[in-house]
């Protein structure tokens, strides 16, 4: 019997990964939170003093990178190079980082068989912006989750104040706008629902709410 594959794409500060992760527990699937991999290649780009946008030295710098997905007690770790650096990609910089080598073809094309072949193995949960549309075309589900950009940044703020980091809000709303227009208008891959995918808006929902509304969806797709 061939995997059954949920993708769940959306704009960031959507809830994608706290939704997928505890959704994908619940189902007893494995959770990939590919924006994690693109935040990788970014870090490693900031790490060389490399700009994130410079397409040509970031492809160059990709010879020699190793990003890993690693499941440790059914949490992923994301691995740099044999380096744990699943706290650091989480960071303002790196999420800008992600944007930017995300909107590089080679980087694209680098990362692409990883996920595929995850999902090949797996029942997985996979998040991002262009599994439904790109990577997984084929997933049995497909869901857009989204919220109002002010709800988005508000989330992303308190995420970040209770992790000990000190942000400004607005700051954090605009580069939640820039992270939007960025994503939405790059040439390779836009963030954009899929055709056969399932608009889900949680500006209204909670945290819990969200999760039960992800777990219908799926549970009315797969006949359960």
């Amino acid at each position: 019997m061939s995997s059954i594959n949920i993708a769940i794409d959306g704009p960031a500060g959507a809830g994608k990964s706290t939704i997928a992760k505890a959704a994908s527990k619940k189902l007893g699937f494995i959770y990939v939170d590919t924006g994690a991999l693109y935040r990788a290649v970014g870090v490693n780009a900031l790490r060389r003093g490399i700009m994130p946008s410079d397409a040509d030295k970031v492809e160059k710098s990709l010879s020699d990178v190793k990003v890993e997905l690693k499941f440790v007690d059914g949490q992923q770790r994301v691995y740099l190079n044999g380096e744990d650096v699943s706290e650091e990609i989480r960071t303002p910089p790196a999420s800008m980082a992600a944007s930017d080598v995300s909107a590089i073809p080679a980087v694209r094309a680098f990362l692409f068989d990883l996920q595929r072949d995850i999902a090949s193995k797996n029942n997985c949960l996979m998040d991002g912006r262009d599994i439904g549309t790109v990577v997984l075309p084929h997933a049995q589900i497909k869901i857009f989750l989204t919220a109002s950009v002010e709800a988005r940044a508000q989330r992303r703020y308190k995420e970040l104040t209770e992790k000990g980091m000190t942000v400004d809000y607005n700051n954090v709303l605009e580069e939640m706008i820039q992270r939007d227009y960025n994503d939405s208008h790059r040439e390779i891959a836009p963030l954009k629902p899929a055709e056969d995918s399932v608009i889900l808006d949680t500006t209204e929902l909670d945290l819990q709410q969200s999760i039960d509304a992800v777990l219908s969806l799926v549970e009315e797709k797969l006949g359960k």
